[in-house]
């Protein structure tokens, strides 16, 4: 099969001819036939990753896929060879990725059954960004009215968040530049999105919004320790990136605000509450650029330029 693989790490991921995995027990084996490009690979790729999960070489990139079950390792339950499918691969070690034509995956974590009006090219590029804006909205739990800053808005997890937010009658402020940023962002949802730049001074513009402080952050990019001083006392922020409660004290001044460390949890239900509701037309996976498996290096090289949204991978 082909597959977008590692040798080493750091390196340049490269597509290469590998056997096609064989599921073990309890395990799936998916026909992929969309995928993208997250963060999490590219940190894979520059050899972040190597002291926190094992690496098995050759190493194939990749954690997003759609496809269809092409079989069933022992006692794997709750699908069917030929079953439409999509998730996220979440083994505890890396090396089997969704860059390739085929993956191996859990039946029973990651994974669940993609619905009818639910294309596999946008179900490819959401279980991860998906999950993680979801996970990241649920845990500061805005009230209708209350006010969501979104730093990293112009991403696919950011792009997400905003329609999640603004869905639940959220006021929305996002970081977005001037130009194509601002007018990506404005394009996601009918709702109203007020934006603020953040190659400016971030701070006062979001104070000139929100006196008073806004009521939860999504620190999803940008300087978490600023972002959490623009909170109001009770403000709840929710980090992507590690930031945790300790790291904030003396941006909060001892204001009573909580700091939630998100890592994104793609269980059967999150995957089919995300996959119902694009299904259902009240949420848009943001795919900017698709490109197939074979340019795969160059999708690498366009998401390290800062792509809006998401990067889509076509594998088969």
């Amino acid at each position: 099969m082909r597959a977008v693989m590692l040798n080493s790490v750091p390196a340049d991921p490269a597509l290469a001819d590998l056997p096609v995995p064989r599921p073990e027990a309890g395990e799936v084996l998916v026909k992929v036939t969309a995928s993208a490009v997250n963060g999490f690979d590219l940190a894979v790729a520059a050899g972040y990753l190597q002291q926190m999960m094992e690496h098995r070489f050759p190493l194939v990139v990749g954690k997003d896929f759609a496809g269809t079950v092409e079989a069933l390792g022992e006692g794997a339950e709750g699908f069917t060879v030929g079953q439409p499918v999509f998730g996220v691969v979440m083994k505890p070690f890396l090396g089997p990725g969704s860059l390739a034509e085929y993956v191996t995956v859990s039946a029973g974590y990651g994974i669940a059954p993609l619905p009818q009006g639910l294309a596999a090219a946008a179900a490819g590029a959401l279980g991860l960004a998906g999950t993680a804006a979801l996970d990241s909205l649920d845990a500061v739990a805005p009230a209708e009215g209350e006010t969501v800053l979104i730093s990293g808005a112009t991403g696919g997890v950011g792009a997400l968040a905003v329609q999640l937010a603004a869905a639940r009658g959220a006021r929305v402020i996002a970081t977005a530049r001037p130009g194509a940023e601002a007018d990506f962002v404005t394009g996601l949802t009918a709702a109203e999105v007020e934006l603020v730049d953040h190659g400016g001074d971030l701070s006062a513009q979001v104070r000139a919004l929100a006196p008073a402080g806004v009521d939860a952050v999504l620190h999803l990019a940008g300087d978490g320790a600023e972002l959490a001083g623009l909170l109001r006392g009770g403000g709840r922020l929710a980090s992507t990136l590690g930031l945790t409660q300790d790291a904030v004290q003396d941006a909060v001044q001892g204001a009573a605000v909580t700091v939630h460390t998100v890592m994104a949890d793609p269980n059967a239900r999150t995957l089919s509450e995300l996959a119902a509701r694009v299904a259902a037309g009240a949420l848009r996976v943001p795919v900017t650029a698709t490109y197939p498996l074979e340019q795969a290096p160059e999708a690498f090289a366009a998401f390290r330029a800062g792509t809006l949204g998401k990067i889509a991978i076509t594998c088969s």
